[in-house]
């Protein structure tokens, strides 16, 4: 059947595929690590630190990788970021007297590295994959990916939980690791070997992206990751497991399903947001949807701060704030797309993935300490702040929807 297919096709699928492996790992090792640690005994801003370097080198992966994947080929950046996952899972392995912070900072940084790489090594390949007429079937096509990828990574995150209680910490990152090398495997064999190289060698200094729309855009990106990881990345699961009492496997199964959820409804955005319509969207509808978003995390701080029950407003929150914030994020990813030059398509896509790196290295940061002060609250506060400046930064976006073509 898959031989009946275009080559273009089966490019994406094997993509896409390589996509799932990856983001299947990189959820369940964020959950493992964080609920590993906090049953050691480590406090919120100590895990935050523990995520430190993955997000830091993911910064700069986005900018040299763009760079990478427009020399030496998109393949060739995939591959490599699968490669040094591996490396990352198997630095886990040593004995439980070696997991000292700087060791696990080490791992995380080389997993912040292998992971965008393989991000923006999948999200570029698409724009070289679909014709540039064909925006309504660009819209889908990376709403798909980047909608199932975060289903997958729901998965990985009641993954880590379960296997965290099942096996422990060692076995599960040992059958981690020998999964995706065998993925790892596969990829060099039928991955297209000459995708995504820019026709003209582009230089170090083409990294910073010249366009005034992909730096707005990018902008935008970084305030709303932040504005999600706030309390998403530490506080949230922290909070679950120590305040409200939930085990392992309550605290994975939670975030799994919201995760899966929200990729569900990024799959779904192009419908949401515009197809019904015949329109596609541009920055107007990027700002419209992050006002909306904004009301979701300062409504539930309210409700926290007036006693109401947390169990049920985080709960309700979560699900209300997972809808617009797939929808907000998906609107992103195809601009992104949209908005790249095809000659080198990883080197906007890589800068643009660069502010994504920045916004969720904040979130990181300010969701432990933050947490750690004041509270829940003052995160979800902060987390409507940070939603509101990326609406008022998408206002400067582009304008002027055309209409969408069918396929």
């Amino acid at each position: 059947m898959l031989a009946r297919l275009s080559a273009d096709v089966r490019q994406y699928l094997l993509i896409t595929g390589n996509y799932w492996a990856f983001t299947l790992t990189d959820g369940a090792l964020r959950m493992l690590v964080v609920l590993h640690f906090h049953q050691l005994g480590y406090s919120p801003l100590q895990i935050a630190m523990l995520f430190l370097f993955y997000e830091v080198f993911g910064v700069i992966t986005n900018l040299v990788g763009g760079w990478l994947g427009a020399r030496i080929g998109l393949n060739r950046t995939m591959n490599i970021g699968l490669a040094i996952q591996v490396v990352a899972l198997s630095m886990l392995l040593v004995p439980a007297a070696w997991l000292t912070v700087p060791w696990v900072m080490g791992a995380q940084a080389l997993s912040g590295i292998a992971k965008d790489l393989n991000k923006m090594s999948a999200k570029s390949s698409i724009k070289l994959l679909v014709p540039g007429d064909r925006q309504g079937l660009l819209y889908r096509w990376v709403a798909a990916l980047t909608g199932s990828k975060n289903a997958l990574k729901g998965v990985g995150f009641f993954l880590g939980g379960a296997l965290l209680t099942t096996v422990g910490f060692a076995a599960a990152v040992a059958i981690m690791a020998g999964a995706l090398l065998l993925v790892w495997l596969l990829s060099l064999l039928l991955l297209k070997r000459d995708l995504g190289k820019a026709k003209a060698k582009p230089k170090f200094r083409d990294i910073f992206s010249k366009s005034r729309s992909i730096n707005l855009l990018s902008a935008a990106r970084m305030f709303l990751f932040g504005a999600r990881d706030v309390w998403f990345v530490v506080a949230l699961p922290v909070f679950l497991a120590s305040t409200l009492g939930w085990d392992f496997w309550q605290v994975g199964g939670f975030l799994a399903a919201w995760i899966i959820g929200y990729g569900l409804v990024q799959s779904f955005a192009p419908s949401i947001t515009g197809r019904m319509a015949r329109r596609i969207p541009d920055g107007r509808s990027a700002a419209r949807w992050a006002f909306v978003l904004a009301a979701v995390p300062a409504a539930m701080a309210a409700l926290l701060a007036q006693g109401a029950q947390a169990a049920g407003v985080l709960v309700a929150g979560l699900t209300i704030f997972g809808v617009f914030f797939a929808l907000n994020s998906a609107l992103h990813s195809y601009l992104i797309v949209s908005y790249a030059d095809e000659d080198g398509v990883s080197l906007d896509v890589g800068f643009y993935y660069m502010a994504n790196a920045m916004g969720r290295l904040l979130g990181t940061l300010l969701s432990g300490w933050v947490f750690q002060r004041w509270g829940l609250e003052a995160c979800l506060m902060i987390s409507a702040a940070l939603i509101i400046l990326a609406a008022l930064v998408s206002l400067a976006l582009p304008r002027g929807a055309s209409d969408m073509p069918a396929t």
